[in-house]
C-alpha cells in the first residue's frame, strides 16, 4: 500500500524551543491515522507543518508521493511547496466557516472563489451536500446550524478539491458526548468513501481508537509508539503510554516463561518473559466468576489459579460492569498480607455490591514490562 503522507525525521523549532524533534510517520493511502498525545506535545504543530503552515528545520515531507518540503541538515537543498498546492485539506478545531456565506457557499469556497467558475463546481457542491447529509440546509448560514452541522460543512469544504489527505485538528472537542460518537463514525465513512486518507490530531483516546487504523503516540515532540489501536492498548511500549490509553493497574511480578506471579495471582502473559518486572492490568484482563461459591479455589482450565477479592466499587459501563477490587492474598487457606487494588470486568447482569467477596479469573493474556 502506498503512503498518502510520509514524514521523515522532521524537526520544527520556534525561537529557541524545539517543538518537533526527529519525527517520522506514514499515513497509508485509504486509511486514517491518529496522532495522540498530551497538550503541548506538538500534535497541532505537526499537522500545520504537513499542511505547509509551519516551516521545517530539517527532514522531508511527501504527500501523495510528491515531495512538498525538504531541508538537508547542511542547508544545501530545500523544497517548500505552497499550502494551496499540497493536496492537503485542513479541518480546524472550530470549523472556521465564513458567516456571510451559505452552507453551499462555504463548501464551494473549497474549490476557489465563486468567480473562478470551476468546471463541475455546482455538481461537486451538490454531491458533497448529499455525502455529509446537509442537502436540505444548503441555503442556511453557519449561525443557523448546530455544532455538528458546522463541522460537517467544514469537512465538506476540505473535501471539495479532492485532496490526497484530510487533516483534522481536534474536530469534535466542542461537541457533546453523544454527538461526538455519531459524528466520528460519519466523518470516517465520509473521508474513506471519497477516496481520501485522514490524519487526525486528538488528545481523546476513544476518538483515536474508534476512528483510526493506526495510532502515532507523540510525547514531548517525539514519536513514542506507532501501531494499530488494539496493539498499543494491549502492548504499550511503556507505562506513560499505557496510562494515556485508559485505566491500568501496575503490579510488581516475577515472570517465568509464559506465566507471571503477582499480587493478582498467577497470570498468563502475552509474550514469554523471565525475571522481575511490572504487570500492566487493564479492567478487561480479569473477570468476575459468576455462579461460583465464595470458597471456590479451583484453577482455571488453562492452569491459571483463580483469585479472590472484596468489592470496593461498582461502575456500570453499558455492555459490562467495572468492579474495583481489593485482592485477598491466600496462603495455606488463610487470608494474609497487604491487599492489592485493581479493576476487573463483570457481565451487565452481575448483581454484586461493595463489601461482597468475589472470585475472579483471567479473561485474556496480560502485558509484562521487565525491569530495566
Amino acid at each position: 500500500m502506498n503512503d498518502a503522507v510520509r514524514v521523515e525525521d522532521i524537526s520544527v523549532v520556534f525561537g529557541d524551543t524545539t517543538v518537533l524533534d526527529g519525527v517520522s510517520l506514514e499515513v497509508p493511502a485509504g486509511s486514517i491515522t491518529a496522532v495522540i498525545g498530551p497538550s503541548g506535545c506538538g500534535k497541532t504543530t505537526l499537522l500545520r507543518t504537513i499542511a505547509g503552515l509551519e516551516p521545517i528545520r530539517s527532514g522531508r515531507i511527501e504527500i501523495g508521493g510528491t515531495e512538498v518540503a525538504a531541508v538537508r541538515t547542511d542547508g544545501t537543498r530545500r523544497v517548500d511547496v505552497p499550502t494551496e498546492k499540497r493536496s492537503f485539506g485542513l479541518v480546524p478545531q472550530e470549523g472556521a466557516l465564513f458567516g456571510n456565506l451559505s452552507v453551499a457557499g462555504n463548501i464551494g469556497f473549497g474549490l476557489g472563489p465563486w468567480w473562478r467558475r470551476t468546471p463541475g463546481r455546482a455538481t461537486r457542491i451538490t454531491e458533497l451536500l448529499d455525502v455529509v447529509g446537509l442537502s436540505e440546509l444548503r441555503a442556511r448560514r453557519p449561525s443557523e446550524l448546530s455544532g455538528g452541522q458546522r463541522q460537517r460543512v467544514a469537512l465538506a469544504r476540505a473535501l471539495a478539491p479532492r485532496p490526497a489527505v484530510i487533516g483534522l485538528d481536534e474536530p469534535f472537542s466542542a461537541l457533546d458526548a453523544q454527538l461526538r460518537t455519531r459524528l466520528r463514525r460519519h466523518v470516517r465513512d465520509t473521508i474513506l468513501a471519497d477516496g481520501t486518507s485522514g490524519l487526525l490530531v486528538t488528545h481523546d483516546r476513544e476518538e483515536a481508537m474508534s476512528m483510526a487504523d493506526r495510532i502515532v503516540v507523540l510525547m514531548a515532540g517525539r514519536v513514542r509508539q506507532v501501531g494499530p489501536p488494539e496493539g498499543i492498548y494491549l502492548e504499550p511500549v511503556d507505562i506513560e503510554v499505557a496510562r494515556m490509553f485508559g485505566e491500568v493497574s501496575e503490579l510488581p511480578g516475577e515472570a517465568r516463561g509464559g506465566r507471571v506471579q503477582c499480587g493478582a495471582g498467577v497470570l498468563r502473559l502475552r509474550q514469554s518473559a523471565c525475571g522481575p518486572g511490572t504487570v500492566l492490568l487493564r479492567p478487561g484482563d480479569l473477570e468476575i466468576v459468576t455462579g461460583t461459591g465464595s470458597g471456590d479455589s479451583t484453577g482455571s482450565p488453562d492452569g491459571v489459579d483463580r483469585g479472590h477479592g472484596r468489592v470496593l466499587a461498582v461502575t456500570p459501563c453499558g455492555d459490562h460492569i467495572e468492579v474495583g477490587l481489593s485482592v485477598l492474598p491466600v496462603a495455606d487457606g488463610d487470608e494474609h498480607g497487604a491487599a492489592a487494588e485493581l479493576t476487573v470486568r463483570a457481565e451487565p447482569e452481575w448483581a454484586g455490591a461493595p463489601g461482597d467477596r468475589v472470585t475472579y479469573r483471567q479473561r485474556r493474556p496480560v502485558h509484562f514490562r521487565p525491569s530495566a
